[in-house]
């Protein structure tokens, strides 16, 4: 690593408690103390630079251990890092994350810099553009349009209201149609159907990780651990999310390992939530096998260090500010919800 100012190179009793600090937290996810000692001067400058620039950094729960544990200042799913980024005093937002929560922020935060370390995309963000919006607001002129988070400004900004997987029959409910266009996730729709009156007009768009994951594994697994909890996300199949001990988001998952008695539990979701329940909750034994988000994972800490040192074209968050207003109507109301 090379440091601009000789002042901010680290001194070898630094790089010692970096190192210490680093394995402490990532052993658990099969780091060796070398490893951490390898990427000590990577997070010591990061860290240093954040403070020097007034900048915080978001770190979504699929990230790998190093960024969650190793420089962001807040690890969460969708709905918490919205909050926290409409909230941000923070001069600078880094959003290590697919691009489209990157985006989130700028419409929640118009006036400040947001950054993404690697621009990444999402098979679920992918799959629905503004022009699919519009065609369906045609076809159902009377149906309000409930967008999921994972979606694009620009899709945001046909929506009458966002939602996440955490407050989404929240939302729904708040509605007084009883006919609602739900985009994109149709796995979350008919998840989401089941649980209500209203009729959901539904998108063919899913989550590549969730979708992957069926009835079998969970029940090869209850045969196996009888006493083990099984805790999915409502982007999986609804045969998955029927046979779950609980369906919900990233954070009712966490609570729920909080509170369970239970040792064994199986979360049915991206392999970033396993790491920090191995992190965090050094009592629980996971299960079954998780699903990689090739997406998420393209981030690694240098390119966050390029993007507080000197920053690409590509890792600036950039949105029409027509989008911007229109989006930031959308996503302010479910906040408000």
């Amino acid at each position: 690593m090379i440091y601009q100012d000789n002042d901010m190179k680290p001194t070898s009793e630094q790089l010692q408690k970096e190192t210490t600090r680093l394995y402490e937290k990532l052993r658990r996810t099969c780091w060796t103390e070398e490893r951490c000692g390898a990427i000590a001067p990577l997070t010591l400058e990061i860290n240093e630079l954040k403070k020097q620039q007034n900048a915080v950094i978001l770190a979504h729960s699929y990230q790998t251990p190093d960024i969650m544990y190793g420089v962001a200042d807040h690890i969460g799913d969708s709905y918490g890092l919205s909050q926290i980024a409409a909230q941000s005093n923070a001069d600078k937002i880094i959003f290590c994350s697919v691009y489209f929560m990157g985006e989130t922020a700028k419409i929640l935060n118009p006036d400040k810099e947001v950054l993404v370390p690697v621009i990444s995309g999402c098979s679920l963000a992918e799959s629905i553009t503004a022009a699919d919006v519009k065609n369906l607001k045609k076809q159902h002129p009377n149906a309000p349009v409930v967008c999921y988070i994972n979606t694009y400004a620009e899709v945001k900004a046909e929506a009458d209201v966002c939602c996440t997987s955490a407050n989404a029959l929240k939302v729904i409910e708040s509605l007084p149609e009883e006919e609602i266009i739900f985009v994109p996730d149709k796995l979350m729709g008919q998840n989401l159907q089941k649980l209500i009156t209203k009729k959901l007009i539904l998108w063919d768009g899913a989550c590549v990780v969730h979708e992957e994951f069926n009835a079998e594994s969970i029940i090869k697994v209850r045969q196996q651990y009888p006493d083990a909890k099984i805790l999915v996300h409502t982007e999986c199949n609804p045969a998955v999310v029927g046979l779950a001990d609980l369906a919900g988001s990233t954070n009712d998952i966490l609570e729920y390992v909080k509170n369970t008695n239970a040792k064994n539990v199986m979360l049915i979701t991206e392999c970033g939530i396993t790491d920090r329940i191995k992190t965090e909750f050094k009592n629980k034994n996971i299960v079954g096998a998780c699903n990689l988000c090739p997406y998420m994972k393209k981030i690694k800490l240098e390119d966050i260090l390029t993007a507080l040192k000197n920053p690409r074209e590509d890792q600036i968050v950039k949105i029409p500010e027509e989008i911007i207003k229109k989006a930031n109507l959308v996503v302010n109301k479910m906040l408000n919800i």
